[in-house]
């Protein structure tokens, strides 16, 4: 069973192209890493996954739902944190989580005790009372990731997860993604920090210019050479093809 993806999706914003006829499934128990340098179409096509985005071609699909039309009791077993957190800013980190608990369907007392546990794991306890507009980049990263994960989500999308991380909250996202993926969530973490989403993916795709170029094993060894070497042969290979569609270029 494939829990996301994406099926030969292309966007365009204007006459920018996007997303260029991309197709990728993450199954249960997988974490996917997609990387790409910026603008190579990494958020756009985590926008569509998160139904916030109707790509101008193919199919996507949520644990077999149109992202943008997601059942009550599937909508509950997704979780997604694209570009900003989605907290409260006047509500504090624990009421910002015991509300995410609540909008996933556990009850109250449930709710207190899983959000306690959220705190916990994610280190916000020195900020539990503190409300969400006060916080650092950092720590709302750590809270939006919190809320979008508290409740055991069977399909999570997490775009750029750690980029306003200290170490030890790069730490705790990778143990929590690696946790969830354990357990069976299938887990979409987009990047551009191969490095780090090395150490806890099982598959990387390579995104350029919109499209899939390639494949980088987790455990391979110069990933950081290999990754700019794909980019600049795809760059290579478009030069090519539009110096052969333009008058007096070679055929």
């Amino acid at each position: 069973m494939t829990a996301l993806l994406l099926d030969d999706v292309s966007h365009t914003f204007g006459a920018r192209t996007a997303l260029d006829h991309l197709t990728l499934s993450v199954a249960p128990g997988q974490v996917t890493a997609l990387i790409g340098l910026n603008g190579a179409g990494k958020t756009t096509a985590l926008r569509a996954l998160a139904g916030r985005l109707r790509p101008t071609r193919g199919t996507v699909r949520v644990l077999g739902h149109n992202p943008a039309d997601l059942p009550s009791n599937v909508a509950m077993r997704f979780g997604h944190v694209v570009e900003t957190p989605l907290v409260y800013p006047e509500l504090t980190v624990a009421e910002n989580l015991r509300c995410a608990a609540g909008l996933h369907g556990l009850p109250t007392r449930a709710a207190r005790q899983t959000a306690s546990a959220a705190v916990g794991q994610m280190g916000l306890d020195p900020w539990r009372l503190a409300r969400a507009g006060t916080l650092s980049m950092g720590n709302r990263q750590r809270l939006g990731i919190a809320c979008a994960t508290l409740h055991g989500p069977t399909a999570l999308i997490l775009d750029e997860p750690t980029s306003a991380l200290d170490p030890q909250g790069v730490v705790l996202v990778r143990e929590l993604v690696r946790g969830l993926a354990d357990v069976g969530a299938a887990v979409l973490v987009s990047s551009h920090h191969l490095d780090e989403v090395a150490r806890i993916a099982d598959e990387i795709v390579v995104l350029h210019a919109g499209c899939d170029v390639g494949r980088l094993e987790p455990g391979g060894t110069d990933l950081e050479q290999r990754f700019f070497a794909m980019v600049l042969d795809a760059d290579t290979r478009a030069a090519t093809d539009t110096n052969a569609q333009t008058p007096g270029g070679r055929a």
